[in-house]
């Protein structure tokens, strides 16, 4: 049968870092519910799943475990599935001629492996080198928030931040590192709680091996205030 081949490849590919393409894998019709109605349903299979495990959904610790966590996966951990939450990249000129680097390091990450739905947890950081236009330093941390907001998987996320700024500040003079835990290693499977996984981007300039260790020498500073 279709459905048990469909089983034994996933058992086959076991906890293997799969990736399909550097676009969210999202169907045509994502955005036909409301989220008032994803909510709705979300709430229903969280229960049923829940029952399914034998939990005591009239207790008081948990009867309100469904909707709870419905309402988390809409509006928050998943919210940057909705291209409407994607954050404004407003840019300026570079009136004041800045043309070195601009690094923001250590933006906190917070994702979820879209493989197991489990915790990616750790730090982004993002440089660029102005072509003319310079972008907010906050909107640089809530775009790499923004593609944190759903299913990832780290690599297509780090590329993604770099995409979307090379496209707000026109320039391919962009770079991301990410380090990050994922907790599908960490508390499952292999169960190693030391290990991380650092993933890159160097776009334009940053391809140059001494651009590229500028880079990596400012991400190493210390700034613990």
């Amino acid at each position: 049968m279709k459905i048990d081949k469909i089983l034994n490849e996933i058992d086959e590919q076991g906890d293997a870092h799969i990736g399909s393409s550097a676009e969210t894998p999202i169907r045509e019709d994502a955005f036909e519910l409301s989220d008032i109605e994803k909510v709705a349903l979300i709430n229903k299979d969280v229960k049923h799943i829940m029952e399914t495990l034998g939990l005591d959904l009239t207790d008081d610790s948990l009867k309100g475990t469904p909707q709870r966590v419905a309402k988390m996966f809409v509006n928050e951990i998943f919210a940057g599935l909705n291209p409407e939450r994607k954050p404004i990249a407003s840019t300026f000129e570079n009136k004041y001629k800045y043309g070195e680097m601009l690094v923001e390091k250590n933006i906190t990450v917070y994702s979820t492996c879209e493989h197991h739905l489990l915790p990616i947890v750790g730090k982004a950081h993002v440089a660029y080198i102005s072509k003319g236009r310079v972008i907010g330093l906050s909107k640089m941390n809530r775009i790499v928030d923004y593609f944190a907001k759903r299913p990832q998987v780290q690599e297509r996320m780090t590329m993604q931040i770099v995409q979307e700024l090379q496209k707000a500040l026109g320039t391919p003079d962009v770079a991301c590192v990410v380090d990050a835990k994922h907790l599908c290693v960490n508390s499952r499977g292999i169960r190693d709680i030391d290990s991380s996984t650092v993933t890159s981007e160097f776009g334009g300039a940053f391809k140059e091996q001494s651009v590229k260790r500028e880079f990596l020498d400012y991400i190493k500073l210390d700034t613990t205030f």
